[in-house]
């Protein structure tokens, strides 16, 4: 996997993927930015969010379980000396269904934590305490 990452001005930097897709950074104005952008630390935390939520909707949709919609709210708190690292984050899934098992929510989630969603090893591997929860939400029919 590649990326690229090109300074456009003050604190303002344009991140490409390797598949096509760009993305601008930029800090806030305490830091010389103009908020043109999410900050590069917030894109960690998009990218774990992103990284569970796929292997929960995958893992729920192989289990025949009928989702419509998933969402996932995290909460994070940093060091507060530099490097601000993070050192605590809380995902809570939102998971809107029909007849959705909670059995099933709680190993999709569990499973994405412990084996499948490599955002999330990596940071806890690296010192940060993460936790989950979830709660389901019943569309009806």
């Amino acid at each position: 996997m590649q990326t690229s990452v090109h300074w456009l001005e003050n604190v303002a930097f344009q991140a490409k993927s390797e598949s096509g897709h760009q993305v601008v950074m930029d800090g806030s104005a305490e830091y010389g930015g103009e908020n043109r952008g999410p900050r590069p630390m917030e894109m960690i935390l998009m990218g774990l969010g992103g990284c569970a939520s796929f292997d929960i909707v995958t893992i729920l949709k192989k289990s025949r379980q009928d989702v419509i919609d998933i969402s996932c709210e995290l909460n994070a708190q940093r060091a507060d000396s530099i490097p601000a690292v993070f050192t605590k984050i809380h995902l809570h899934f939102i998971v809107k269904g029909r007849n959705i098992k909670e059995k099933q929510v709680a190993k999709a989630v569990e499973l994405s934590a412990e084996k499948y969603c490599s955002a999330s090893k990596m940071l806890a591997d690296g010192g940060v305490e993460i936790s989950h929860d979830f709660e389901i939400i019943e569309i009806d029919a």
